[in-house]
């Protein structure tokens, strides 16, 4: 909690928060008294337009969520929206966030990263969505609830590869932060051999593909699948290399293994 946050929490004429319960908790600590209200992106529009017309009458309003920034991964962006789109001033009062701080010790490259905020929670939905994550070369970073990160960490497993590098956050800044880094193998058992480990707040970090020469890109994998019922096999290699800068000998290879199977 930065000093600009708790000046600016008293100075509002309301705050508008993710859970007016857990919010009072922090509120009380910091003896902040200002007004509260609930606001989520799935609650009615009479909430929103009570913020906006208070907004357009010269008040000001401060939005927080349970943890971390506002909108990463929480509410909060339809307000932002309609506040900006009637020329509503809209400033950030910069704070924690856990994927910045779950980045800056997880000993991953960081030059360039792709967060994706939380994976599906259907397992077959989650499989999908790690398969077209696979070939990226940027440090994947996404958050997970602790009754999931067992099957997250079972499934990127099967998919990136047990010795893909990773590393876990749990909690951070809380009174029970740990982390862990590894093989995402090694991250596995680790969490299945401590249930402390499946509760909290999680950030997952994984190091992307460093392979990717050798392999064919998801993209170009779906083309090709769809080229060879068309056209040759040679040929669709051929357009497919176009399309997607791939290497033609590798996709003719992939084809040929398409056709065996």
């Amino acid at each position: 909690m930065v000093p600009r946050a708790i000046d600016t929490l008293n100075e509002v004429s309301v705050i508008a928060c993710e859970d007016t319960r857990h919010s009072k908790k922090l509120l009380d600590y910091f003896n902040i008294n200002t007004p509260c209200v609930a606001y989520h992106d799935h609650t009615d529009k009479k909430s929103s337009g009570s913020l906006i017309r208070r907004l357009g009458g010269g008040e000001n309003v401060a939005l927080i969520s349970d943890a971390g920034t506002p909108l990463i991964s929480d509410p909060g962006y339809r307000l932002v929206a309609e506040a900006r789109a009637l020329g509503i001033t809209v400033i950030p009062i910069p704070g924690a966030s856990a994927v910045i701080a779950a980045l800056s010790v997880a000993g991953l490259p960081t030059d360039t990263f792709k967060f994706i905020g939380f994976l599906p929670a259907k397992n077959s939905q989650r499989l999908s969505a790690l398969q077209d994550l696979k070939m990226t070369t940027e440090t994947i970073v996404c958050y997970e609830a602790p009754h999931r990160i067992t099957d997250t960490l079972t499934d990127m497993v099967a998919v990136l590869g047990s010795e893909r590098p990773a590393f876990m956050a749990r909690e951070i800044s809380k009174t029970f932060e740990t982390y862990l880094h590894g093989s995402l193998a090694e991250l596995l058992a680790q969490v299945e051999a401590d249930s402390n480990q499946r509760r909290g707040e999680i950030v997952l970090a994984i190091r992307g593909c460093e392979d990717k020469a050798d392999t064919v890109s998801v993209d170009a994998e779906k083309i090709l699948r769809l080229l060879v019922k068309e056209l040759p096999l040679a040929k669709a290699a051929s357009v497919t290399a176009k399309i997607t800068g791939g290497d033609k000998k590798q996709l003719y290879q992939l084809g040929l293994s398409m056709q065996d199977k």
